[in-house]
C-alpha cells in the first residue's frame, strides 16, 4: 500500500484490535487493571488504556510521556508484524494526550500572544513532531504562521508574524502619523 492510499474502515479497526490485543497482554504481563477503548479518528486507529484505579496506569504515562510514546512505538510494531504494513496508530493511556495537546495548545496561543505584542519571533523549546504539529496547527488557525529548525531530537518551533500582517501594520501607522518616516 503506497503513503497515498487511504486505509479502509476495516483495515483501520483492524489494526485498533490487534493493538487492544497486544497491550492487554502487556497489562496483565505487569498485573495492571486497565480498560481498553477502540476507536478511528482522523483515518487513524486510536487505542485507550483507562482505569478506575489510575495509581498503577500513570506508570504507563512515564515522565513527559516518554512511557506511553515507547508504548506506541512497540505496538505500532506489533500491528506491522501482523499486518504486513506500516501503521499510524495512536496510543493514549488515561486521557494524557488529550491533556497534553490543550498544554500546547495553550502554549502556542502564548508565543502567538507574544509574538503580536513584540512583532519579533518567538522560538519555543525542541519536541516532537506530534507536539509541533499541533503548534503548527495552532499557529496556522490564528493567521501567523511557524517554521520547524534544527535536527532531531532538538527540532524546534518558531512562530513568526506573517509578513503581509507586518506591511498592513506599517501601512496602518503610516495612515495614523499621516507621514512617511524614513531612517537615513
Amino acid at each position: 500500500m503506497s503513503q497515498t492510499d487511504e486505509k479502509t474502515i476495516d483495515q483501520l479497526n483492524e489494526e485498533a484490535d490487534i493493538a487492544a490485543d497486544y497491550l492487554e497482554g502487556l497489562l496483565d504481563i505487569v498485573d495492571y487493571e486497565g480498560d481498553i477503548e477502540m476507536g478511528v479518528r482522523n483515518n487513524r486507529p486510536v487505542v485507550q488504556i483507562v482505569a478506575d484505579d489510575d495509581t498503577d496506569i500513570k506508570h504507563l504515562i512515564g515522565r513527559k510521556g516518554e512511557v506511553v510514546d515507547a508504548l506506541q512505538q512497540l505496538t505500532r510494531l506489533a500491528v506491522q508484524q501482523k499486518t504486513g504494513e506500516r501503521s499510524h496508530l495512536i496510543i493514549d493511556v488515561d486521557g494524557y494526550l488529550k491533556r497534553k495537546r490543550q498544554r500546547l495548545k495553550d502554549m502556542a496561543l502564548d508565543a502567538i500572544d507574544e509574538v503580536r505584542e513584540t512583532g519579533e519571533p518567538v522560538s519555543l523549546d525542541p519536541m516532537n513532531s506530534f507536539e509541533r504539529k499541533i503548534i503548527h496547527d495552532v499557529v496556522r488557525d490564528e493567521g501567523l504562521k511557524s517554521r520547524s529548525h534544527g535536527e532531531e531530537p532538538h527540532r524546534y518551533v518558531t512562530v513568526y508574524r506573517k509578513a503581509s500582517e507586518t506591511a498592513a501594520d506599517v501601512d496602518a501607522d503610516v495612515a495614523d502619523d499621516g507621514v512617511d518616516e524614513v531612517e537615513e
